[in-house]
Order: structure tokens, then sequence, then C-alpha cells
């Protein structure tokens, strides 16, 4: 009997915490959970009168998605990410964690392909590597991803350390694709975080000198409009690119139900939202770093998105069990590689209230 593919995987890192978890429940007050990042404030009403109106859906939806949605995102693409692109240069994904675990696979990569990674990466992109059969390598720089690579993975701003790439950082990825013919595809779901600089998008044409070729980007609304659980992201980049991945979709049943789609293009459409959003990310932001600075941790990068990557000069899990002990939970950094072991990833998803008793117990 074949083996499972779970079998050939990591263990799931979340796993790992458990018994840290366990400790700061019982804290008097009660757990702070700053560890997965989930979103905890209500998804927008129009947001939630878009999917009610559109909620009588008896049919199957298109893996490519209705053309009112691609409008939407190409609008939004062209006001927010600077991009020139147009709906052939759009398809919808069912949250984009599915497209990063799949899309090795939909490239047709196998033992034979190499996936490049940052060195400090959200999992999945390794994952996904391991799901298709390929190998993953991690690389600092573009001068050292190598020649062998069949894919480029690029995260700005980062998960986890909030890193902000600039262009001439994005340009030389860029450009190491175009030198070896692979895809770079660019993980951009906080984008609309940034903080201390503005994120840049590699669809920007400061980027990529007006040729999306090779080129894709990767977006989510689950952080930027609390629509976790509704699922709703989109891939937009290279056209024929986009055409093969929509393709696969329709084979494989990847289809965005039809209320989403609708919810989607009132969430794309209305920018008052996610300024009130970032309003409140802004203000755990500054409560949580001025907090941890004040313990004696130092805080490295962290310019954007929704985690703050911090240190106290000792192995993470060592800090992740004295965060326990006060009833925090946090993110060892060695998730996310083994450039993270003297980190933990914190983050700003809590609510006031939670974020308020961290910072007291700290």
């Amino acid at each position: 009997m074949a083996t499972p593919l779970a079998h050939g995987l990591p263990d799931f890192p979340w796993d790992r915490i458990a018994q840290a978890g366990e400790i700061a429940r019982t804290h008097a007050d009660g757990i702070v959970d700053l560890s997965i990042g989930t979103p905890v404030d209500d998804t927008p009403e129009l947001i939630q009168e878009a999917l009610r109106v559109h909620a009588n859906a008896p049919g199957y939806p298109t893996a490519l998605g209705l053309p009112e949605l691609r409008q939407a995102w190409v609008s939004w693409g062209r006001r927010i990410l600077n991009a020139d692109v147009t709906i052939d240069h759009v398809a919808p994904l069912i949250g984009s964690k599915e497209l990063v675990a799949w899309l090795p696979i939909v490239l047709g990569l196998g033992k034979d392909d190499v996936v490049a990674v940052p060195e400090l990466a959200y999992p999945t992109y390794a994952v996904g590597a391991l799901m298709a059969g390929a190998q993953f390598v991690t690389y600092s720089s573009a001068d050292s991803i190598p020649k062998n690579a069949s894919m480029i993975w690029v995260n700005s701003p980062s998960n986890p350390t909030g890193y902000v790439m600039s262009v001439d950082e994005l340009r030389s990825v860029v450009a190491r694709g175009r030198e070896l013919n692979v895809p770079v595809v660019s993980d951009e779901c906080y984008v609309e975080l940034g903080w201390e600089e503005a994120p840049v998008s590699v669809l920007d044409p400061r980027v990529n000198d007006g040729n999306l070729q090779n080129i894709l980007s990767v977006h989510s609304l689950s952080k930027r409009s609390n629509l976790a659980g509704y699922r709703s992201g989109a891939v937009l980049g290279d056209d024929q690119l986009i055409a093969a991945i929509v393709s696969l979709r329709k084979h494989a049943g990847m289809l965005m139900p039809m209320p989403v789609q609708h919810a989607t293009i009132a969430a794309l459409g209305d920018d008052a939202h996610v300024l009130e959003q970032k309003a409140r990310y802004r203000a755990r932001r500054d409560v949580l770093h001025s907090a941890f600075t004040s313990a004696g941790f130092e805080i490295h990068h962290s310019q954007a998105g929704l985690y703050l990557w911090l240190t106290r000069g000792q192995d993470c899990l060592e800090t992740v069990n004295w965060l326990a002990q006060k009833g925090i939970l946090v993110a060892p950094g060695d998730f996310y590689g083994p450039a993270g072991q003297m980190f933990v990833r914190v983050a700003m998803t809590a609510t006031d209230e939670r974020i308020a008793a961290a910072a007291s117990r700290l």
C-alpha cells in the first residue's frame, strides 16, 4: 500500500507549543494568545450584507470567477499595487494558503526540481515543495538563489519578521528569476499594513520594468478585511501562468462560492474599512512595541505586517516558556527556519483588552 503523503511532511508546527499553551491558560486572568495571528475583529457590515444579498446561489460557480470579481481585483491592484493588469491577469483563490501549498504541483514540479524560499519564511512554502515531491532550499539574498532553482518564493512584508524589501531588493530577485527563466512568486498578503515602511509589490513597474512574464503576486483579504473565515484571495500576474492555474482549478473543482465572490467585490471596493482596521492594528502595535521594549526585548525589522519579531538573547523556546508563565502565548522563531532560533513572533491579532492585559503582565 502506498504511504500517505502526510507521512513525508514535517509535523504541524503549532503542535509543538501545546504545552506552553496549557501553562498560559492557567493564568488567573486567562491566556493572551498572540501566537497564530487569526483576526478577532468583526467582518465589516458591508461585506456581510453582500454575502446575505447573494446567499441564494443554487448553481456551480466557475474556477475563473465572475468578471466583476476579477475587475474588482484589477481596480484594487491598480490603486494599491500600482499594477498594470487586466482581468486576464487575475485568478480568484479559496484563501491564499491553498495556492501557496499547491502551486508547485500546479506548475508541474517534481523530484528533480528545487523551490527557493527565504531563509525565514512561512512554513507552507517548503511544505508545498514537499507535496510536489520536489526539494526546497533557503536563500538570504538574490545572489544566494541556486542556479538549479525551478521556482522562487518572495515574501514582503515578511511573515514572520515584518521586513519590507526595497525596490532594489525585489528587482534583484526578479532579475535572478529571469536569468534562470523560472517563476518568481511574491506572497504579499500584508501589503496594505505598512508601519515604518511602505511595501512595494512585485507587480509594480519599478520592480518588473512593465514585464509580468514569470511573475505572480499572491493576495488575501483575511487580515485587511477580517475575512479569514470566508477564504478569499487572488493571484495576479503573468497571464499565461494564470491561465494554467485556472485550467487546473477547473479540473480539481477549486471554485470560490458565489456569495463569497460578491462579498469580495464589496471588500475590494471599499478602502474605508481597511483604514479603520489598520488604525486598530497600529494602536495595538504601539502598546505591544512599548511593553516588550520596556521588558528588555529587542525588536528587529517589524516595519510592516501583523507581527513583532522579538528576542531576549536566548533560545526561542525558553522565551516562549517565559512568556507562557505570564499567560502570554507566542510563536517560537524556529518555526520559520533555523535563523529564527533566538527570536519569537508576536501577533497583534488580539482584542484591545487582551493586548492591554499582555502589556500589564510585562
